[in-house]
């Protein structure tokens, strides 16, 4: 009897300790159910995209914007970095060699796309995709394959303070160099400034302005294959041939001390009235409307010769192409926030109203009051077939630099227009693959 009570006692014990480990069981079946439920929050490890980009006119939106982003994607980070355009490169090939390669970057397709081949995720499949506009997917496609992001459109020229030519009695805008020399006599007879020349920066002289004379080369692509075959060469092309000649003009009419002017100082100067033009493009307007609302920009075409039918282009690009790193371990997170970026609500407003950009997918509307004026007067050009589709990703790797050192040195007195196209021609044939 006292044997069979304590059998009994032993199987009733049994029994709860099963129903608890039961309950145990269910409890944490539960709790991951739960997890699942809310996105695993739990038990996710929050993770940080680096973006590291060189349109530093943006750089103060692109701060408001993340904030946005990781509000309604915890556990997501974003950590922005922005760097002038001249030293952008040089920064990313030293965060190759130090092994930090940010997950989202800048490039600027055909040679460059070539050169970072390697570090590029295939963007093909992404929603965004059939929405971007054609031309602008152009640089970064190979093999039927999309490598880049673009972000918006953008062109260059000359910029001009509208109020200031009005004043100077200026009612039609240069259409050749010899004309550009005439609107500068009659900016200075107002007592105004003409150029604002920023020659201390590499990139305004080696990229703007030559690319100005590049994309206006009849059969620019037939052009580089010569120059790469020694067909050709830039001594004996027409359309360089005016390029010292209108550096002579913006020097003669232009700010002192033109190589120690940097991009930044360049942009205060015209901003507030110390010069009429400036070669530069729409990307510059979020700076000059920061340091002055008031004014009004408007953009034309750089005069390149005498012709007057041969200037009537500006220079018309999507240089704006962000790319994800393909070895990043966060590059799913990136493709994520570059589709929300040009699919919510709040990215589209972004990218139309506060970037001043213009954007480069069909269903994000801006008007010229989100693109500003400079970016009005580029739409423009491009509405009326007068544009032209920018050269300088198609340029040997470094050229630009070169090109820009050759400028500077000529703008210093220290070579002739022949020795300045030497030069360029001797880069070239240094550089090209």
């Amino acid at each position: 009897m006292k044997r069979s009570f304590i059998i009994s006692c032993v199987l009733v014990l049994m029994c709860c300790l099963l129903a608890a480990c039961g309950a145990n069981s269910n409890s944490g079946a539960n709790t991951g159910a739960d997890a699942a439920g809310t996105g695993g929050s739990n038990a996710q490890k929050e993770v940080t995209i680096k973006l590291y980009q060189q349109k530093v006119e943006i750089a103060e939106q692109l701060k408001v914007l993340k904030d946005e982003y990781e509000k309604t994607h915890p556990g997501v980070k974003i950590e922005i970095e922005s760097v002038l355009s001249s030293q952008y490169g040089t920064k990313l090939k030293a965060k190759l060699a130090a092994n930090e390669m940010p997950d989202i970057f800048n490039n600027g397709g055909f040679s460059d796309m070539d050169v970072w081949a390697d570090h590029l995720e295939d963007l093909t499949d992404q929603p965004w995709v059939s929405d971007a506009v054609e031309s602008a997917k152009v640089p970064m496609m190979k093999d039927g394959k999309l490598y880049g992001f673009p972000l918006s459109l953008e062109g260059s020229g000359l910029v001009y303070n509208k109020d200031m030519f009005a004043k100077a009695g200026i009612t039609e805008l240069p259409k050749t160099l010899s004309e550009l020399e005439e609107v500068s006599k009659k900016l200075k007879a107002q007592g105004y400034t003409p150029f604002v020349n920023d020659y201390a920066s590499v990139w305004d002289l080696g990229i703007t302005i030559f690319d100005s004379f590049m994309a206006k080369v009849p059969d620019t692509d037939k052009f580089i294959a010569d120059l790469n075959s020694g067909a050709a060469t830039f001594a004996g092309n027409d359309v360089f041939k005016g390029l010292p000649k209108y550096l002579d003009i913006a020097m003669k009419n232009g700010n002192p001390n033109p190589l120690t002017t940097d991009y930044n100082t360049s942009m205060t100067m015209f901003a507030t009235g110390q010069g009429a033009m400036i070669p530069a493009g729409n990307w510059i307007q979020p700076l000059i409307d920061k340091i002055n609302p008031n004014i009004q920009a408007g953009l034309m075409p750089m005069p390149v010769s005498d012709d007057a039918d041969f200037n009537k282009n500006a220079v018309y690009t999507s240089p704006t192409v962000w790319v994800v790193n393909k070895n990043s371990p966060v590059k799913e997170q990136a493709k994520e926030f570059l589709n929300w970026l040009v699919t919510s609500d709040i990215g589209k407003q972004y990218v139309a109203k506060e970037f001043n950009l213009i954007p480069a997918f069909k269903s994000i509307k801006a008007d010229s009051a989100d693109v500003g004026s400079i970016g009005a007067g580029l739409t423009k050009f491009s509405e009326e077939g007068n544009s032209l589709p920018m050269q300088a990703s198609k340029m040997p790797e470094g050229l630009y630099t070169e090109i820009a050192q050759s400028m500077q040195k000529y703008v210093a007195g220290k070579s002739t227009p022949d020795q300045m196209l030497a030069e360029f021609q001797a880069s070239w044939n240094k550089l090209k693959k």
